[in-house]
């Protein structure tokens, strides 16, 4: 019997199937100064454990999506080693903040399975829970991700596709310090919740290069193994000719750029959905717009509220020139690359 894990194809995938992954993590500072080394993220409350310390934290908290990134990547080894795509997310949730010195784990339940009617592919869904070290969730996660088949052409005919909140449920409490007074010096931005308008669109006018070096040591710092992010000697072979930049890492950049117009939004509170529409790779140019889709007060809070966005990730082309990240015929356009449905704490004026 080998010993080689060559990853799980379609059939080897069981609704109710339930999977605790291997490698928990414990999260460093190199950890974080890497992560802002590959993003630019410029985030306040992630940079300074001073100001972290001002709005109630002993010490700075990590970057939400660094977070999920390094859980996250739990899961491919078992999941999606043998992915063609990650298609999309939905109900994820940030329970509890995380801090260097933790360490993170990760364990999945497949909750849905559906057979493409190419015969050579299927769709996994999965509902995957992080843990730290003391068995506080600090993620929550639907995922669902395209893969390989073993046996192709071999139909089982499986179309269990489950359903998913429009919106991530909003909690009763938030787990976020009360925000005091806030010092818009050290956050770069002078707008708060009441500032927004629902149905405003922020143009965010910096654009990001993404270089091999930067998403490959990206995905190798999540420990995210995927073939297609990795080896470029087999994605030659495919119809794309080269490797599939990962789609979070396109979800941080897009992030990153959105802080010049949300400086202030120092948290993702949860992703309600997110598609990557088209793919990205090594050289390609990310810009992103937003659009303020919901201003949503928070029970017994008055010091924070919640913006309900919606980033739309773009390559090789400005947010000036896009009016709709589809077309008429109701597809993406060719230049859109992400469409992102989150939510954001961000405090409101004293």
């Amino acid at each position: 019997m080998s010993k080689i894990n060559t990853g799980n194809f379609f059939e080897d995938f069981t609704i109710g199937q339930k999977i605790a992954h291997p490698l928990p993590r414990t999260i460093s500072d190199g950890d974080v100064s890497l992560y802002i080394a590959f993003t630019g993220s410029r985030f306040a409350l992630h940079s300074s454990d001073v100001l972290a310390q001002e709005f109630g934290y002993d010490k700075k908290p990590l970057d939400d999506l660094l977070m999920f990134h390094l859980t996250f990547g739990k899961s491919v080894q078992d999941i999606s080693l043998n992915a063609i795509a990650n298609l999309g997310y939905a109900e994820v949730s940030f329970p509890n903040p995380v801090f260097v010195g933790d360490t993170v784990n990760l364990v999945t339940e497949v909750i849905g399975l559906k057979e493409n009617s190419n015969g050579k592919s299927g769709v996994v869904y999965v509902r995957s829970i992080g843990y730290n070290q003391d068995g506080l969730e600090i993620l929550s996660l639907i995922r669902w991700v395209m893969i390989h088949k073993r046996n192709k052409g071999e139909m089982s005919g499986i179309n269990d596709v489950p359903s998913f909140a429009k919106t991530t449920p909003i909690a009763s409490e938030i787990s976020i310090p009360v925000a005091k007074n806030v010092d818009t010096t050290s956050t770069g931005g002078e707008y708060f919740w009441e500032d927004y308008e629902v149905g405003e669109r922020l143009n965010h006018i910096e654009g990001i290069t993404i270089d091999n070096s930067d998403h490959t040591l990206a995905t190798k710092l999540y420990q995210n193994n995927a073939k297609v992010h990795f080896n470029d000697h087999m994605m030659k072979s495919t119809p794309m000719g080269e490797r599939l930049m990962y789609g979070g890492h396109v979800i941080s950049i897009a992030r990153s750029i959105s802080f010049n117009g949300l400086q202030n939004a120092q948290w993702i509170y949860a992703i309600n959905s997110g598609a990557h529409s088209n793919p990205t790779y090594a050289g390609d140019t990310i810009y992103a717009y937003s659009e303020v889709v919901e201003k949503i007060e928070v029970e017994n809070r008055d010091d924070i509220a919640l913006l309900r966005l919606r980033t739309i990730g773009l390559k090789n082309i400005t947010p000036t020139e896009v009016s709709s990240p589809k077309g008429e015929d109701g597809k993406y356009l060719p230049n859109v690359v992400l469409d992102l449905d989150y939510t954001v704490v961000i405090p409101k004026k004293k």
